[in-house]
């Protein structure tokens, strides 16, 4: 199992959000590239990064400092947030970033995600699914579609997706838990792809149990910036 610890990027610094909710954010490390070297000296293998200006803005805003990041630490690097366009994905993985991953587009343009698997293969390609109540929310959490999460999870997975990253955005940064309910509901129905969870993740004991449920890796954030999961405790857990 893989645990990436999160940096979220806005305006510049890591930050978090509480439910997804611009208004409510938290400055953790106002240096992204310090962040993350604090990682990779750990012995930390895969960071998720989300471009949340990108987001918001539709666009690779962040991607330059993004690029830095991998290039200054050499750790994996997933990325997501405002991305839009196949030459975007190009770009990122032209600079050396490992994962892409798709969220709004998945909903309003399946055949987007079709065109990325088949220009850059299942391996690059992430897909993300971030819930309301089981509902699908797209353009940085501000919208909420009529898609649920395991019908839009299915639907994907028969067009060749291989990896999902499910955060139910309620538990986002709020350290109440994950919503164990959702993981266990899509590892059961999804065949061939596999899912990171993210979202509500509290205590130690919560990676163990969704390590148990059979996750292919968990993103930690809050818990971790807040000190109540030691980096030597995520480290414990990786396999």
């Amino acid at each position: 199992m893989q645990i990436l610890p999160a940096i979220d990027i806005k305006d510049g610094q890591a930050v978090r959000l509480f439910k997804g909710d611009f208004n409510q954010k938290t400055v953790v490390n106002p240096d992204v590239l310090g962040q993350a070297r604090i990682f990779a000296d750990a012995g930390i293998q895969f960071v998720h990064v989300v471009d949340l200006d990108g987001a918001l803005d539709g666009r690779a805003t962040n991607r330059d400092l993004i690029a830095a990041l991998k290039v200054a630490t050499g750790l994996g690097v997933e990325v997501g947030g405002g991305i839009r366009t196949l030459e975007q994905i190009a770009d990122y993985l032209a600079v050396g970033i490992d994962r892409v991953i798709i969220g709004s587009m998945a909903v309003k343009n399946p055949d987007f995600v079709k065109a990325a698997l088949e220009q850059f293969g299942a391996d690059r390609i992430v897909v993300g699914i971030d819930a309301k109540n089981g509902y699908v929310a797209t353009e940085g959490w501000l919208e909420t579609s009529t898609v649920d999460y395991i019908s839009l999870a299915k639907e994907m997975e028969k067009m060749g997706v291989k990896l999902f990253v499910y955060t139910d955005v309620d538990r986002d940064g709020t350290l109440t838990g994950p919503n164990f309910g959702h993981y266990r509901q899509l590892v059961t129905q999804l065949t061939t792809a596999q899912v990171i969870a993210s979202g509500g993740i509290a205590e130690l004991s919560d990676l163990t149990k969704l390590k148990e449920l059979g996750v292919a890796g968990i993103i930690v954030g809050k818990a971790y910036y807040s000190g109540n999961i030691s980096l030597e405790e995520l480290k414990e857990l990786e396999e």
